[in-house]
Order: C-alpha cells, then structure tokens, then sequence
C-alpha cells in the first residue's frame, strides 16, 4: 500500500467514498479488516485512501451481496471474475444454491406451521412429542399429527428405536403410503389379490413395528378413532388398509388385533 504525505488528486478518503457509493465508514473498516476491500494508499497520517478502481470493486461486492453472496465467498471469488462467461457461471452457481436454500426454507415454514397446529391441539407442553413431530415432518412422513395422541406406552416403544432403525420404519411406512395411493388410483379393490398382497405387507411392517409387543396393538388401533384432525389422504390410506386387513385376517382364519384388544 502506497503512503502519501497528503491527498493526492483522485484520492479519496473513506468519508468521502462512504457518502459517494451510500454505505458507512464502519462498513468500508469492515470490509477493510476481512481483507474484501482495503484501500488502495494510506496517508502519512493514517487515513485510508481510496480510488475509482476501489469503488468498482466496492460496486462488485454490493451487487454480489445483494445476490446472496456471502462475503467469504466474494472474497474467493471476486479475483477471479474477468469475463462475461466468468460472471454468468458463478450466477448459475448462486442460484442453484439459492433455489436448493429456498425449498429448505420452505420446508421449514410448512413443518412450523404444522407444528403450531399440534402444539395448540394438545393439553400441555411436551418437548418431546414435539421432537418427535418435527423428525416426522423433517421426512415428510403423515402420520406426524398421531404423536399427540400416543400414550406412555406408544412413546415407550417408540424410544426403543435408535435414529437408523426409526428412519427406516418411516420410510417403509411412507413406502406403503405411497403404494395405497398408486392402487386407489388404479381402482384397486382392498379385498382383490393385490389388495391382499398389500394387506399382508402392510402387516408385516406393523410387527416388525411391534417387535413382538403385542400389548401396542390396542393403542394403535385406537388412532383410527383420531382421524378426524387427519389429512384426507390419510382417512383415505386408513380406510383402505382397515377394508384390507379386514379380507387379510378373514382369509387366515382369526384376526390378531381383536386377540390383543381382548388380552389387554
């Protein structure tokens, strides 16, 4: 950095540039001290001068910034930008990453808006169910609004699943939601061969949920009777298993969640 016992012509002070480009003095020390912007000479008496070359440089970084650059990335990459190509790919670049932090955010605003929902449906603050909604929501599983109604004994259960194992019975149950979309689509009938297929998987799934547990089994049941704050899709999916498992415990001769209901 140059040094200069006074001003020299086409110079300007950090004052003077701040009032010039609209930004403050403090802004401009800032940028000065993460390395983004220093000033091109200092004067014997130490202040900071800069010229026309720092104010395009100083345009650069507020266009960037208003982008959504952040000021690390401006400082990496500003040297590097020469070229009308250079520009338009870190422009593609920006919004890939802004476009991707969008959807997030949105996915975010969608769970807290849920989540406000079931806070005010339920009779007290509990912490834990709302951990346990927001995993829900965070794998965008519908079943999330049933956690407000799960006793001690559901979250007992529920709290003998390490993070890998509870993420994969969510994804098999979002899996068989999906599948009784694809066949009500179709027109497929719960009591057809591949309604029972379903009914039989679907069962499955239920048992490994269980893991022999059979005592669980009433509480579950007992969610039918909470459709009515459920999603349309979900009393959709609900009827459609309950005709099917119907036909499935019919077709094996007795049906298990009478059993456990009578033992419990």
């Amino acid at each position: 950095m140059e040094k200069y016992r006074a001003k020299p012509q086409g110079y300007m002070t950090v004052g003077e540039i701040a009032k010039k480009m609209g930004v403050t003095v403090r802004t401009l020390q800032y940028y000065d001290k993460e390395g983004v912007l220093s000033p091109s000479a200092e004067s014997e008496g130490g202040r900071r001068l800069y010229t026309n070359k720092d104010i395009v440089k100083l345009h650069q970084i507020q266009s960037m910034k208003y982008l959504g650059f952040s000021l690390e990335d401006i400082k990496t990459r500003l040297p590097s930008i020469n070229t009308p190509q250079e520009v338009a790919e870190v422009l593609t670049e920006q919004a890939k990453a802004l476009r991707e932090k969008i959807n997030s955010l949105t996915d975010v605003l969608i769970a807290i808006e849920k989540l406000e929902t079931e806070v005010l449906q339920m009779q007290s603050v509990d912490w834990e169910k709302y951990a346990y909604i927001i995993s829900l929501l965070e794998t965008k599983n519908d079943l999330y609004w049933a956690m407000k109604h799960f006793d001690d004994k559901l979250l007992d259960h529920v709290r003998g699943f390490d993070e890998e194992s509870g993420r994969a019975m969510m994804d098999s149950q979002n899996r068989l939601f999906d599948r009784v979309r694809g066949l009500q689509k179709k027109g497929v009938s719960p009591e057809s061969e591949q309604g029972q297929a379903f009914a039989k998987d679907f069962w499955d799934h239920i048992m490994e949920f269980a893991k022999g547990n059979m005592n669980i089994l009433p509480e579950l049941m007992k969610l039918n009777s909470a459709q009515e704050d459920a999603s349309g899709d979900w009393k959709n999916f609900s009827e459609f298993v309950s005709l099917a498992l119907t036909a499935h415990f019919k077709s094996i001769g007795h049906n298990p969640l009478e059993e456990a209901v009578a033992n419990d």
